[in-house]
């Protein structure tokens, strides 16, 4: 009783975003500490754009069940993004120390995941699930595709893990179609 009534008072308290960011708008640049293959470093959303479009992913939790899911789906997908010219980054509220080991395990050495404790780039991208009096607890799951010009060319907000994969390979495929390097 007591786990429906708790999860009752976050249904009806907690403040969900929306993917509020629309095609066409800027995307908040940041520069976040992250991890790939178990080694950290400085991921800059402006230097990504340089080398293509970036798929920026917000997710919840690292190790738990759908975030492994969508994490082991990226890592798959990541030959069809790089043969398109497409970054991929992964953003949740976990420590660096979290993100190391998922980048290794979940990510297979495939992509980077940054560590946003401070929900900075979360709230940026209006993809923090908020608590009143407790505010930010974990970032919903939203994913963006940001074109080099750094404007959104997607938004998709969904608890399932595919529909951020399969959106992101037809958003990244269609621009690079449209004729654009």
């Amino acid at each position: 009783m007591k786990t429906t009534t708790l999860s009752l008072a976050f249904a009806l308290f907690a403040t969900a975003a929306l993917a509020a960011l629309k095609p066409g708008a800027p995307a908040p640049d940041f520069t976040v500490k992250a991890a790939l293959g178990g080694k950290d470093f400085t991921f800059s959303l402006a230097e990504a754009l340089k080398k293509g479009p970036v798929v920026l992913y917000f997710y919840p939790k690292s190790f738990t069940s759908v975030c492994t899911v969508e994490a082991h789906e990226f890592a798959e997908a990541m030959e069809q993004f790089e043969a398109m010219g497409a970054s991929v980054i992964g953003v949740s509220g976990d420590k660096i120390e979290t993100q190391r080991e998922f980048s290794k395990t979940e990510c297979r050495d495939r992509f980077p995941v940054g560590a946003d404790p401070e929900f900075k780039v979360i709230k940026a991208y209006d993809a923090a699930f908020s608590v009143p009096v407790a505010g930010p607890v974990f970032a919903n799951r939203i994913s963006y595709v940001i074109s080099p010009e750094g404007k959104i060319l997607s938004a998709v907000e969904d608890n399932g893990s595919t529909k951020h994969i399969q959106n992101a390979l037809s958003v990244v495929k269609e621009w690079r179609g449209g004729g654009r390097p």
